[in-house]
């Protein structure tokens, strides 16, 4: 004799759901329970430890130095500047170029620096700042319109220096 299956033609119902969903619950003892919150306590735990080693593979006695690079009298970012940083004895430590918000970043030693920022079309500005460890040290540079070349500052402090004296 041949089995007969019944199947439904039916789609599952809420009803039908809720009630396979309160049987798996139901099927689930203590121990079960116990075991899924063990884990995930275990999980946390891991993912805990792996962030707080990541804190201390960073060197302690970094910081990090944030350069914004703006035109002078406007909130208009400058791209293809050159900064430059300088330790107390003027030696190059880094040399870093803004992106196209005219911001860079760099993690520095603790100590002081000296920051030059310069572009063709602007005149260059230094400042000298002082980074702390595990901190954040910020400056904006607004740089004014003009050159920041030596040369073309000394032929134009020369022309400007004969127009002066034929009174041009």
């Amino acid at each position: 004799m041949a089995k007969a299956t019944l199947t439904s033609s039916t789609p599952p119902t809420r009803k039908t759901a809720a009630a396979a969903r309160n049987r798996v619950i139901a099927g689930l003892s203590l121990s079960h329970i116990q075991a899924i919150v063990g884990t995930l306590a275990g999980l946390a735990s891991i993912i805990g430890v792996a962030f707080s080693l990541l804190q201390v593979a960073r060197p302690a006695d970094t910081g990090e130095l944030v350069t914004i690079v703006q035109a002078a009298g406007s909130s208009s970012s400058i791209t293809g500047a050159t900064i430059e940083v300088l330790n107390t004895q003027d030696a190059l430590v880094a040399t870093l170029t803004p992106d196209s918000t005219g911001r860079a970043t760099q993690e520095l030693k603790q100590g002081v620096y000296v920051v030059r920022v310069s572009h063709p079309r602007y005149a260059a500005e230094a400042r000298r700042i002082q980074v702390a460890p595990g901190q954040t040290t910020e400056i904006r540079t607004n740089l004014r319109a003009g050159t920041s070349s030596p040369v073309e500052r000394a032929v134009n402090n020369g022309v400007s220096a004969v127009k002066k004296a034929l009174r041009f």
